[in-house]
């Protein structure tokens, strides 16, 4: 599905690449509907800041702040003995469906997550999804506490699933 591969891109870090391509990715949006809608205020936010500061900002909000952890397994485990062996069943998971994750990112990492649910048939995205539901729903409502432009895109997941978060 195209829409988790567009909220990946639009969840990872950002970059020059992913700044250039604002206009593809609001073209994509609009073929998808109401995805458009939802995402265009990050898009617009994307567009109104400096590359630095809009780096800056992703560090504050994802890496210095563990509430807003794009690390779902952190959300669950913490740094227990036990996220790792959810690190384990998440990349057999992946390497069951063919997709071979970067090593340089955990697998547990919502962007990473996101690409292989645009990867696998829709039946099987939705039933991950709503394993992982709870912690995406409860990260975006934490950044729409604090008005932050990627709020909208954890609260659109929940739309791609019947689990109730």
């Amino acid at each position: 599905m195209h829409t988790f591969k567009l909220l990946s891109a639009l969840l990872c870090y950002p970059e020059q690449t992913l700044l250039d391509a604002v206009p593809e990715i609001r073209a994509l949006a609009q073929q998808e509907g109401t995805l458009a809608q939802e995402v265009e205020p990050l898009l617009q936010y994307l567009q109104s800041g400096s590359l630095i500061a809009l780096q800056e900002n992703y560090v504050a909000t994802f890496d210095r702040n563990q509430r807003h952890s794009l690390h779902l397994f952190e959300h669950i485990h913490g740094e227990s003995r036990d996220r790792g062996q959810a690190m384990v069943d998440l990349i057999s998971e992946y390497r069951r469906y063919g997709f071979e994750p970067e090593a340089s990112e955990l697998p547990d990492y919502v962007p990473l997550f996101l690409e292989f649910l645009s990867l696998v048939d829709a039946e099987t995205a939705e039933k991950l999804l709503g394993e992982a539901i709870h912690v995406l729903a409860a990260i975006g409502i934490r950044l729409q506490r604090k008005d932050s432009p990627y709020a909208n895109a954890f609260l659109l997941l929940t739309s791609f699933t019947d689990v109730v978060p």
